[in-house]
């Protein structure tokens, strides 16, 4: 089977839709991770607990920014079946947070705050993969 070609508009859409979910990113994360550190350095609560809590704050920011400026097409017309999809990958997400940030801290021997940058990346890479295919495309995989 050939692989399909994109065309330049389709390619520019994408390079769009791409830096407008790094900004959506940004801002979400800058949220997650000040929730994060504030939980760890303010509140002494153990960093693995204050982990999911900075990222729920960010998984709403993003969906929302996602879901409203990001992305141009929707898969879904029901918010309720969109946001249950976006929080499973989200869910998947925050299992690969978890352990990227326990290696850090535990293997690598980084703070809490370096290991949840190093998180951010690799998340961040594994959540517009799969928002884009699963959430932000037409019905029939057409950006």
């Amino acid at each position: 089977m050939r692989a399909r070609a994109f065309s330049l508009a389709e390619l520019t859409a994408l390079a769009r839709e791409g830096a407008r979910y790094a900004i959506a990113s940004a801002i979400a994360l800058a949220l997650d991770f000040a929730l994060y550190a504030g939980l760890i350095r303010l509140a002494d609560v153990h960093y693995l607990v204050a982990a999911p809590a900075g990222f729920m704050l960010g998984l709403v920011t993003i969906y929302l920014l996602s879901a409203h400026w990001a992305f141009a097409a929707r898969r879904y017309d029901d918010a309720r079946v969109e946001f249950a999809v976006f929080a499973a990958i989200g869910g998947a997400g925050l299992l690969l947070n978890q352990a990227v940030i326990y290696a850090g801290v535990s293997g690598a021997e980084l703070s809490p705050e370096a290991a949840k940058l190093v998180s951010a990346a690799l998340v961040f890479t594994f959540n517009f993969s799969a928002r884009k295919l699963l959430l932000f495309t037409r019905p029939g995989g057409g950006a």
